[in-house]
């Protein structure tokens, strides 16, 4: 198997388990597991089980977002099945998100999982890491980056692919002008998911750019746009607490736009329900935690990986609407989704 890590030399090389296999393994096995905190200020979950195996998962999240709480998740059930000391850290900085990566590779990681939300920002670090032999794999972010930075496999969403599938359901609930909020200018995921919708929504599209760290502001910059445009009829938001603001917004602003978005969480899933939004598209956080620190694990004890290192390990997109939405209800409350 040709891959830009070594395996231990003492593991024979064997084809990769496919991305059935590996949801199989998680829906059969998995349960969720706190996270200690560690005296260094850093998150650690897991147990002892595999000689000391030591993952780091550094993901550009922000404080507080459920969505990346999912990730982690997902990240401390694999842990605890196989036995690993996993540590999370996360910066929505790129700079300071390589640093991370960095320190990651200082403690002797024994693999990283790591986004490419701002993928230049993470070369350096990850051919550091590639230097010392550590194993590292990408999830959520960068699908196109992954492969050129050298990364063993890549677990999330086709950001383009579910941009345009968007775009189509845009055309079949007969919406003609669309406004796509994009709350971190610069983030590769977000930029590529509303170039998606225009590339298949036959309506128009306009991109509005918020400071997605103030939802106040994102409120009312969406209110904003509903007053001045009255021919909005569809609000795209690219995040669940995002949609969230949009439908108080459409509130305010007296408008008829209909609000659908990517991510879910709990209040999102009622929302749905309710109808105060029309779909979200599900990229499942959850399994991509999950199978980035299992893939880590996998590598280590059989020297293969989920995905084989050839293609992306897809986790979505998925259509959440009010016909399906009371199955995912059940997992929102399970807290998988």
């Amino acid at each position: 198997m040709n891959t830009p890590f070594p395996p231990p030399s003492s593991l024979r090389l064997t084809r990769a388990a496919s991305l059935a296999s590996a949801v199989c393994l998680l829906v059969a096995g998995c349960s969720a597991v706190g996270a200690a905190e560690d005296p260094s200020g850093a998150d650690t979950a897991g147990k002892s089980g595999t000689g000391g195996m030591k993952v780091a998962l550094v993901t550009h999240g922000g404080k507080g977002d459920a969505f990346w709480d999912l990730v982690r998740k997902g990240a401390e059930a694999a842990a605890a099945k196989d036995g690993i000391a996993l540590t999370y850290a996360s910066d929505s900085d790129p700079a300071a998100q390589a640093k991370l990566v960095q320190d990651a590779v200082r403690d002797k990681a024994d693999g990283i999982a790591v986004t490419l939300a701002k993928p230049q920002a993470m070369k350096g670090p990850i051919a550091q890491a590639k230097a010392a032999g550590i194993p590292v794999v990408g999830l959520n972010s960068g699908i196109d980056a992954w492969r050129p930075t050298g990364l063993l496999e890549y677990f999330g969403q086709d950001e383009s692919v579910a941009g345009r599938a968007v775009g189509q359901k845009l055309d079949d609930l007969r919406a003609k002008h669309a406004l796509c909020v994009v709350h971190e200018r610069g983030n590769v995921a977000l930029e590529a998911r509303c170039a998606g919708v225009t590339k298949t929504f036959r309506g128009e599209t306009e991109n509005l750019y918020v400071d997605g760290a103030d939802m106040n502001a994102v409120t009312a910059t969406i209110t904003s746009m509903l007053r001045q445009d009255s021919s909005i009829d569809e609000v795209v938001t690219l995040g669940a607490q995002y949609g969230l603001a949009a439908v108080k917004a459409v509130k305010q602003a007296g408008s008829r736009a209909r609000v659908a978005t990517f991510d879910l969480n709990k209040d999102l899933v009622k929302a749905v329900q309710s109808g105060d939004v029309q779909f979200a598209v599900d990229q499942q956080p959850y399994l991509q935690g999950y199978l980035a620190v299992d893939a880590l694990w996998l590598y280590r004890t059989n020297g293969n990986i989920s995905g084989g290192g050839v293609a992306p390990v897809l986790t979505g997109p998925a259509f959440v609407t009010r016909s399906n939405v009371s199955t995912v209800a059940r997992s929102a409350a399970a807290g998988t989704r």
